[in-house]
């Protein structure tokens, strides 16, 4: 089959939450990692880098466009792009990366090299991989990577649910979130929940760029959750925390807005932050149902 339909922008693949691990014959599973969703095309001539949004975001990291121009034309893989910082995954970084201007992400590209954890080849010299079982296209992305080394890499994968449970239990020291399950001999489904998340914890940790209402008192605080590069409007804040959320927000002012998806109202209007806020948000929730603020922390100092 010709990857010819396989151009930007392409629809991921997603996976639904759980709270067990499926079991059984025919199930693999990936830990989860702690970053961007990025899907990589290496066409003839050239590379485009493209968010799970559809975003084209080629200019913020060439640190990994150089790198995959060692791919061979007609490959497409998904992946996440993460961001290390002493010993675990940086979130905060990655976004910072993602949001570089072209004259900027050089320079970040220095200070904070990116790495990218793929977990699927869509296409491979040309042909379409996507009808073929999770289990070939596994052994392929792991062929075309092995002789490359960093900053491509494949994510390890293993069939034993507990070999995963031990990953589970070990790995979110570094950053890993969780597991993904996938069967071994599904397809890859554009645009559906076919994949199984088991999240570690019940929270997740979102980068604040803008806010809702009053500056001194925002009403609600614009997050970029892990995994994605869409803008989402929490629930509104309580009291008490929009106080600290002014606060925290006067030194990171910023000229710009934009508007996000805020659930139950759609689009919203929002006045842009600089980074360095975090907020702690609840982890079941979506970008659809709006993340319930937990609490706030100053973003590590970036270069």
């Amino acid at each position: 089959m010709s990857a010819a339909a396989l151009r930007p922008p392409l629809s991921v693949a997603l996976a639904e939450a759980v709270d067990r691990l499926p079991r059984g014959a025919g199930w693999a599973y990936e830990p989860k990692f702690d970053g961007h969703r990025m899907v990589v095309f290496r066409t003839e001539d050239r590379v485009v880098l493209q968010a799970r949004s559809g975003r084209i975001i080629t200019g913020a990291f060439p640190d990994l466009a150089d790198a995959a121009r060692e791919l061979a034309p007609g490959t497409v893989l998904d992946g996440e792009v993460v961001v290390w910082a002493a010993g675990r995954t940086d979130f905060a970084a990655v976004q910072r990366r993602a949001a570089a201007t072209p004259a900027r992400a050089p320079l970040l590209a220095r200070r904070l090299p990116a790495s990218y954890a793929a977990f699927d080849v869509l296409a491979d010299a040309g042909r379409d991989l996507r009808a073929e079982p999770y289990e070939l296209r596994r052994a392929r992305l792991v062929e075309i990577l092995a002789p490359l080394g960093p900053p491509l890499q494949a994510v390890p994968m293993t069939t034993s649910a507990q070999t995963a449970l031990t990953w589970y239990e070990t790995l979110p020291a570094s950053g890993i979130e969780g597991l993904v399950a996938k069967r071994l001999n599904a397809p890859y489904r554009s645009g559906h929940r076919a994949w199984r998340k088991l999240r570690h914890t019940d929270t997740r940790e979102a980068v604040v760029v803008g806010h809702t209402g009053s500056p001194s008192r925002p009403a609600a605080l614009v997050l970029v959750l892990p995994g994605d590069d869409v803008p989402v409007v929490s629930r509104p804040l309580p009291a008490a925390l929009r106080a600290e959320a002014g606060r925290a927000l006067a030194p990171l002012a910023a000229p710009g807005s934009g508007t996000a998806v805020a659930a139950g109202l759609g689009e919203v209007a929002y006045r842009e932050v600089a980074a360095g806020l975090l907020a702690e948000v609840e982890w079941a929730t979506t970008r659809h149902a709006g993340a319930v603020v937990l609490r706030l922390r100053e973003a590590d100092p970036g270069p």
